[in-house]
């Protein structure tokens, strides 16, 4: 168990396109944000949950805070979860992604690497919302944020997600693995629950795994 590094659990907010707020469907008898506790609880001895509805989670017993910007997306959930971490070294992990495995998270955080930041490359895509984040790049982080609100407010940024998260990983730039050789590397680890479609094809795979 790392006592050394914290896990950061993004929880969300809206979930526009789910509809509802996807960490507390259910996954089996649990719900998401459940599965998730459970997979990190053995790895890391300090966790802080980062939501815009925290009323929804004190059932958890968590330590639990809101973003600064607000409905800014995961960058935003990234950022207050650096602000309130007391480690430099933080593993960032969203609950849109409940398939992930503890060694895979075991893998990225002991993966040697320089960068500040280490995330996969993994199912096609970067994965930004399952990796190494350090304190160091708060500072950055928060002018990114706060450039951003500021363009948006001026109406000189229009329709652009998750507030530039890779313009901003871009700027730093994050260590890049490589996982698909693993023995126990699979796709699914990464599958994103955005929308129902894919509720449905997480609770069909979840449904296979040793419970």
């Amino acid at each position: 168990m790392y006592s050394d590094v914290t896990c950061i659990i993004l929880a969300g907010g809206k979930s526009s396109r789910m509809g509802r707020n996807k960490a507390l469907m259910k996954l089996g008898d649990k719900t998401v944000i459940e599965r998730m506790i459970d997979i990190v609880d053995p790895v890391f001895e300090k966790k802080i949950l980062i939501t815009n509805t925290p009323e929804d989670f004190k059932f958890l017993g968590l330590s639990v805070y809101e973003d600064v910007y607000k409905y800014k997306g995961p960058l935003a959930g990234i950022h207050s979860g650096l602000l309130h971490s007391q480690t430099e070294k933080n593993f960032v992990i969203s609950c849109d992604i409940p398939l992930m495995s503890a060694e895979m998270i075991k893998y990225i955080v002991e993966f040697p690497s320089e960068s500040p930041v280490t995330i996969c490359e993994a199912a096609g895509y970067l994965q930004p919302l399952a990796g190494v984040y350090s304190k160091k790049i708060f500072n950055d982080l928060d002018k990114h944020l706060k450039d951003f609100e500021k363009l948006s407010a001026e109406g000189k940024i229009k329709h652009k997600k998750n507030c530039g998260m890779h313009e901003f990983l871009d700027s730093i730039p994050p260590e890049i693995i490589h996982p698909e050789g693993l023995d126990f590397y699979s796709d699914d680890l990464f599958i994103n629950m955005n929308n129902p479609e894919d509720y449905e094809q997480i609770k069909w795979r979840f449904s296979g795994l040793p419970q």
